[in-house]
């Protein structure tokens, strides 16, 4: 085989390397950016139901308060 026709060859191979590597890349990003996108959903849904954890817990805070004060209101009542 000639010399010009063994670069010819090497170039094409070389080429076609580039250029699935490109798609590679370009598929990467797209990848990247779907889950990037998706990340920041389940931060936007993570933050969520910790804000209503501590309003629910609130809640029971206060329902817990609340019990406590009717246990011990009647039962001083009584006494006196």
């Amino acid at each position: 085989m000639d010399p010009a026709a063994d670069w010819s060859a090497q170039l094409d191979q070389l080429q076609d390397k580039v250029e699935r590597l490109a798609l590679r890349h370009a598929e990467a990003r797209r990848t990247q950016a779907l889950m990037q996108q998706r990340l920041q959903q389940l931060e936007a849904e993570r933050d969520s139901l910790r804000q209503r954890l501590g309003e629910a817990r609130s809640r029971v805070d206060h329902l817990l308060a609340r019990l406590q004060q009717d246990q011990t209101g009647p039962a001083a009542g009584e006494l006196g």
